[in-house]
């Protein structure tokens, strides 16, 4: 009897530490939170030319892994706006043809780095440097590089690339003491034509041609009144295969610059938008009628059929354009698409003598006091054949 009741006492001491353990067990352990730290935006960094030197140099090295890999994502990482759609459309060209991507050598830029004012974003400067085709050494163009940093948490991108004439004479960009260009304003009014609306005076030469009122500002040729010239022979080519061509060239919404030249004038680049489109005339649903083609420069876009009656197609156009100073007494360019109702004023001298470049009716002779494009660069970058449409 007392061997069982001493048993009896130690399974009662033991039950107690038990249900003690098992409430340890089951309930969680209260920890104090540990507070996350909200983390500080990025200091801006100033632009320098240093910085530029710097920035032009990661992007080349970076450009050539990518274009040596075939990589055309880790190409597209160092690109923006236009650039993107070019490089993009540049790589699905050589896939389509077999071909490598072209890879480049460049040569010593020369960097055309804004003053900024406040520090602030976006910030950009300009890379005017040879630039060759590996392989191609005869091949060898002098480009103007675009790059823009749109904040200090983003990383610097190539906006666009303008390849100059060899013909054209680049316009001198102004460097002072320190390195630096001085950026126009998008409103400057010291120019002919305001930077904003360069696009805009452009894209309308492209679509009216040297009949255009704004042939009053801007030199015809190839690449201005020359879109004209060509789609009017292409929309007639069309007409004859019972088909409709449909050209609008417009401005877009990519970053433009300016910068002041030595004598005052301005060196803008700026991109536009060309959009086609290749309808059949004939009746929906007439198994006869004819279809379009798709356009050589498109093919690489498209799968190699056109089950409906249209074919679509979007090009990036970059340019470089010089842009002169305005002349005393001269007025206000057109504004984009303006009527001629907004033709700049007879450019005359307080005497009374006609300024050079304006003939008898003060009006510019071509070629003569006008903005002049430079540049180019470009290719289709979209193409569709939207499915025909249901009756």
């Amino acid at each position: 009897m007392h061997r069982i009741a001493r048993a009896l006492a130690a399974v009662m001491l033991l039950v107690p530490v038990a249900v003690a353990g098992c409430a340890q067990q089951s309930a969680p352990e209260v920890r104090p939170t540990a507070a996350m730290p909200t983390p500080s935006p990025p200091e801006p960094v100033e632009l320098t030319p240093e910085v530029a030197q710097e920035t032009f140099r990661t992007y080349v090295i970076n450009e050539d892994v990518a274009r040596a890999a075939g990589d055309e994502r880790l190409a597209l990482t160092w690109t923006s706006d236009g650039q993107s759609q070019l490089t993009a459309a540049e790589f699905r060209k050589a896939a389509y043809d077999g071909d490598p991507v072209r890879r480049f050598d460049y040569g010593k830029p020369e960097l055309y780095v804004p003053k900024l004012r406040g520090g602030g974003y976006p910030q950009w400067f300009v890379a005017s440097v040879d630039r060759s085709v590996v392989g191609d050494a005869d091949g060898g163009r002098r480009v103007l590089m675009s790059f823009i940093l749109r904040g200090a948490d983003r990383r610097w991108s190539l906006t666009s690339v303008v390849v100059v004439d060899r013909k054209a004479g680049l316009p001198e960009v102004a460097i002072d003491d320190d390195g630096y260009a001085e950026a126009l304003a998008s409103d400057d009014t010291s120019v002919l034509i305001r930077p904003q609306e360069m696009g805009g005076i452009h894209a309308t030469m492209a679509a009216e041609g040297d009949g255009s009122v704004a042939a009053k500002v801007m030199e015809a040729g190839s690449r201005t009144s020359g879109y004209y010239e060509r789609a009017e022979e292409a929309k007639e080519k069309a007409e004859k295969d019972d088909l409709k061509l449909t050209v609008v060239p417009t401005a877009t919404s990519f970053p433009y610059f300016g910068l002041r030249t030595e004598d005052g004038g301005g060196l803008i680049i700026y991109s536009l938008y060309r959009n086609a489109s290749l309808t059949s005339e004939a009746a929906a649903g007439d198994p006869d009628a004819p279809r379009p083609e798709i356009p050589e420069e498109a093919e690489h876009l498209l799968d190699g059929t056109v089950e409906g009656d249209q074919v679509d197609t979007a090009s990036t156009l970059h340019f470089a354009a010089y842009d002169p100073p305005r002349a005393d007494g001269e007025g206000d360019a057109p504004a984009d698409g303006e009527s001629s109702s907004a033709e700049p004023s007879a450019s005359a001298s307080p005497d009374g003598e006609k300024k050079d470049g304006a003939d008898e009716d003060g009006e510019k002779k071509d070629g003569e006091g006008k903005a002049r494009v430079v540049g180019d660069n470009g290719a289709v970058t979209r193409a569709s054949t939207p499915a025909p449409k249901k009756n």
